[in-house]
């Protein structure tokens, strides 16, 4: 029965409906404190909603409950990577036992006594690269300014997640 309530709850992510999946999600999570699998689907509805902490704080629930679940050390590592990008870096979870600090504003335990802050690494990932020291010199021919970026579409963060969770 709890299978086919995540196998339902994953079919319901696939084609957008993440209230329907979030409530299977919690249902599920609610009914065993211990499954890592529906922690870390409600971290991915979070982070459809745009809650990136929301979204880490689960993440990091998820690695407390099982530290060596690849989707929570992937989405784990990925956010803690795209919050530090913007200025709001996260503490990161010690290696050791996954005593994790959680971001204050966010929902989820409160920090260890004592938390390291040892990254842990999710298997093929590597440090941020660093950025470029100075901006690139104009040549000839070059626009004012930096490239115009389309307008993200709707729905194109879902692609960003697959990515992310390792799936094609």
């Amino acid at each position: 029965h709890v299978i086919e309530r995540m196998l339902e709850a994953e079919r319901d992510m696939a084609v957008g409906l993440v209230d329907r999946a979030e409530a299977i999600y919690r249902s599920l999570s609610e009914s065993d404190p211990r499954n890592a699998f529906a922690v870390v689907g409600l971290a991915r509805c979070a982070l459809e909603r745009g809650d990136d902490l929301g979204a880490y704080a689960l993440a990091v629930r998820a690695l407390q409950i099982d530290p060596e679940d690849a989707a929570a050390l992937r989405l784990e590592a990925r956010l803690s990577e795209v919050l530090a990008a913007r200025g709001e870096p996260v503490p990161r979870p010690d290696a050791a036992g996954v005593d994790a600090a959680v971001p204050p504003s966010s929902p989820g335990p409160a920090p260890a006594a004592g938390a390291g802050s040892t990254a842990i690494t999710a298997p093929g990932a590597g440090p941020a690269p660093a950025p470029p020291a100075s901006p690139p010199t104009a040549r000839p021919g070059d626009t004012d300014g930096p490239p115009a970026t389309p307008a993200p579409r709707p729905g194109a963060g879902r692609g960003l997640l697959r990515r992310m969770l390792g799936r094609r």
